[in-house]
C-alpha cells in the first residue's frame, strides 16, 4: 500500500503560482509513475502531469509550458510548480501513484480567481 499526502493548494488571482507538493509513506523510486490530476465539478478527472520512475513526464495540453512536475528522491515527495495559472485551472488536485494498483491522496482545492 501508498499512502500519499497532498499539501500546498489554496487561493490565488489569475497570472499567480502555487506549488503542490505529495508526500509518499515508501520509496517513490519503487513506484513506477505518480502524477497530479484534476477534478471540476460536472467534469471527468483528467491528467494534470504525470512523471515516470526514470523522470521522463508528460502534460496535459492545457498546462504545457505553465506547470511543472518533479520529484525529490530523497523526501519521497512529488511537486507540481503551477505558473500563470487561470480561473479554468481550479480544481480540486489529487495526486496519484502506480504501485501494484493506484493510489490516490485525499486531494487539495485549488482556487483560481479572476
Amino acid at each position: 500500500q501508498v499512502q500519499l499526502v497532498e499539501s500546498g493548494g489554496g487561493l490565488v488571482q489569475a497570472g499567480g503560482s502555487l506549488r503542490l507538493s505529495c508526500t509518499a509513506s515508501r520509496n517513490i523510486l519503487r513506484i513506477n509513475d505518480m502524477g497530479w490530476y484534476r477534478h471540476t465539478p460536472g467534469k471527468q478527472r483528467e491528467l494534470v502531469a504525470r512523471i515516470t520512475s526514470g523522470g521522463n513526464t508528460n502534460y496535459a495540453d492545457s498546462v504545457k509550458g505553465r506547470f511543472t512536475i518533479s520529484r525529490d528522491n530523497a523526501k519521497n515527495t512529488v511537486y507540481l510548480q503551477m505558473n500563470s495559472l487561470k480561473p479554468e485551472d481550479t480544481a480540486v488536485y489529487y495526486c496519484a501513484a502506480e504501485y501494484y494498483g493506484i493510489y490516490w491522496g485525499q486531494g487539495t482545492q485549488v482556487t483560481v480567481s479572476s
